[in-house]
């Protein structure tokens, strides 16, 4: 007779849900993020410009590595933030230097800016999807308004683009966290933490630009 176990070891339960999974990457890479900005605080313009391309770079290859090595796209996450860092580095250091208040301000600023739409995206019932096209279509206008910006001087300009890319990033994060709550597969959660990550940080810098402005 075959011998039947009367006690069979329970599958190795999930550490963290996928929620959870996200919100630590997303946290890791704002270290790596961190990170990069001090160490690239003194860097040249041209270096800033290499780095953040590279970071574009690691964007692109873990959206091409989700379904494969999770190592390999947790890594890409993790030196996408890190060189964005030190792309963004010099110009951290400067705010930090000319105008700290403003740094706090907009740090502040973004957690709760994401928490609150970060929270209704999560919790509605209503589907998104609509919303998330038509702010990404919007994002792609405020880069080309961005690039005529910079050689067209318009009074208040500024101002109104910071106000305009927090309107379009608050639809993006409300369907950014829709879709982590949506989502059943584990190995999604790198690509959806960049997502979340990129939100933050687009976030972070429309209110680093108006709190920096008022000095």
């Amino acid at each position: 007779m075959q011998y039947s176990p009367s006690y069979v070891a329970p599958a190795q339960p999930q550490a963290r849900t996928l929620f959870g999974t996200v919100m630590w990457l997303v946290a890791l890479t704002a270290g790596c993020f961190t990170l990069g900005c001090y160490a690239g605080r003194n860097l040249s313009p041209g270096w800033t410009i290499v780095w953040w391309i590279v970071g574009f770079g690691c964007l692109i290859a873990l959206n091409f590595a989700r379904r494969g090595s999770g190592s390999l796209a947790i890594g890409l996450l993790m030196a996408m933030g890190l060189f964005l860092g030190l792309g963004l580095g010099p110009m951290v250091a400067y705010y930090s230097t000319t105008s700290p208040r403003a740094v706090w301000q907009a740090a502040g600023a973004t957690a709760l800016f994401i928490a609150g739409c970060g929270s209704f995206g999560y919790a509605t019932r209503r589907d998104l999807a609509a919303l998330g096209r038509i702010s990404f279509f919007a994002l792609l206008a405020l880069i080309v308004a961005g690039i005529v910006l910079i050689f067209v001087h318009i009074p208040g300009a500024e101002l109104a683009y910071s106000i305009i890319g927090l309107l379009i990033f608050a639809g993006l994060t409300m369907f950014d966290f829709q879709r982590l709550r949506r989502s059943q597969d584990a190995a999604s959660a790198p690509y959806i933490a960049a997502s979340i990550f990129l939100d933050a940080l687009n976030v972070f810098l429309f209110f680093l630009r108006i709190f920096g402005g008022r000095d």
